[in-house]
């Protein structure tokens, strides 16, 4: 027995449990604690708002994903209230096309399904069953401090006066204004990438989408990229280079939106114009800076606060996902106490999410070039990509470190996704 597992037992058996508490009730907390719940604990889940999130638009659950879902009992869950896109295609701001991902082919590579799904509608999934297993969730918890006590142990103080003091506090207070990120890494601020993501959710009577392809058009500095779950309700990002300076909202962003894109292929049009004007939120988009540590004394972090990668790489609520199956395994076979269980799962988890953040900084800045003649020449790489051997590097990337497929032998995990397509040189 490990020795963390050993003070675990010595607690059951004095009628005590092992305490944790989760800062932040987003995805990355939420299955965390269902992870832990699956494996005996008791954890207890701490969140800034006074209520369940609804901002955001939505989530593309890749195979990777689909895998920690179905692990958690939660994939089938996942499959009623989401799309099941078997393609995503590419154009140019004229309509030419581009190229593509057959997501089908991906899915019988990695031996799960792609689903994309409301970000609200996921974080209700998650809400539900964390009620279900018995997991307190307290609202209106804003974390504001961490501070170690006479005995080096965190204490997490709480804007209503409250505080905490568990055995394992997990930090999983997103990427923005992470109290346990400054905690464990100090000065560590959030880098603003050059862009702005509008984001939105349109719904019509009628179908704003021929299929369930997820379609992705470039332009010169800007971006459209819109993700159906059914053909009536898509969620969607429309995105443009701009200085920090510029980065913050206007009174009419629809209609900002619908000027910059006047003239892009149908159905940008379309889409825009059934999104109410007032659920369209403007994002100046950050990343962070991979950590060489994500834990200091009794706390670790998770999900975003340890590692939160740009939108362009796909994978920032798949790796949240990874982060509650990898952490409970640490846990339960970590041959010493804590810090043998943290540095455990940052030897697994740190390489691979600090490869995914770099490959979406290296697809962001091919996207957003404002060069016609550095688009041109992304456009015609994209356009010869071999679409086999780009669903053989995205297997090998997503699945390392899981007991799934990963693509063809010979196609190593490191080599990754699609960022030297878009890489200008």
């Amino acid at each position: 027995m490990t020795q963390w597992n050993a003070h675990r037992a010595l607690y059951e058996q004095e009628g005590f449990s092992v305490e944790i508490g989760i800062l932040g009730g987003g995805i990355a907390g939420l299955s965390v604690a269902l992870a832990l719940r699956k494996q005996g604990y008791s954890p207890r889940v701490y969140e800034r708002r006074a209520a369940p999130a609804t901002m955001g638009a939505g989530v593309t659950l890749w195979p990777n994903a689909s895998f920690v879902l179905e692990e958690l009992g939660l994939l089938q869950d996942i499959a009623a209230i989401g799309g099941r896109p078997l393609t995503m295609r590419r154009q140019d701001d004229a309509g030419n096309a581009l190229g593509g991902l057959d997501i089908g082919l991906l899915d019988r590579t990695m031996g799960y399904p792609t689903h994309t799904v409301l970000r609200r509608h996921l974080q209700e999934v998650l809400l539900d069953h964390a009620a279900r297993a018995r997991i307190p969730v307290e609202f209106g918890h804003q974390a504001v401090a961490i501070e170690l006590d006479a005995h080096g142990r965190a204490v997490a103080q709480f804007d209503n006066g409250t505080s905490i003091r568990p055995d394992l506090p997990i930090g999983a207070d997103g990427r923005m204004n992470s109290v346990a990120r400054k905690f464990v890494a100090g000065d560590n601020a959030p880098i603003y990438q050059g862009f702005v993501n509008w984001i939105g959710v349109a719904q019509s009577q009628h179908a704003l989408v021929d299929d369930g392809a997820i379609l992705d058009y470039w332009g010169t500095g800007e971006r459209f990229g819109c993700v159906p779950v059914r053909p009536d309700l898509v969620y969607w990002a429309a995105a443009q280079a701009r200085p920090a300076s510029q980065a913050i909202p206007s009174a009419d962003m629809r209609g900002d939106i619908e000027d910059l894109f006047a003239g892009w292929p149908e159905p940008v049009a379309d889409i825009i114009r059934a999104t109410p004007a007032n659920a369209i939120r403007l994002i100046a988009v950050h990343d962070l800076e991979p950590l060489q540590t994500w834990s200091r004394a009794n706390v670790l972090l998770v999900g975003d606060a340890a590692h939160a990668p740009l939108p362009t790489s796909g994978q920032g609520a798949c790796q949240a996902l990874e982060d509650a199956w990898h952490l409970v395994r640490c846990l339960d076979s970590a041959g010493g106490g804590l810090d043998d269980v943290f540095q455990a799962f940052s030897r697994i988890r740190a390489p691979k999410t600090a490869r995914l953040a770099e490959q979406g900084r290296g697809f962001a800045r091919g996207l957003f070039a404002t060069d016609p003649e550095s688009c041109r020449i992304r456009n015609e790489r994209a356009k010869a990509s071999n679409p086999a051997r780009d669903v053989q590097l995205l297997a090998a990337g997503w699945a390392q470190g899981l007991p799934m497929p990963a693509g063809s032998e010979g196609m190593p995990a490191q080599t990754g996704g699609f960022d030297s397509l878009y890489r200008i040189e």
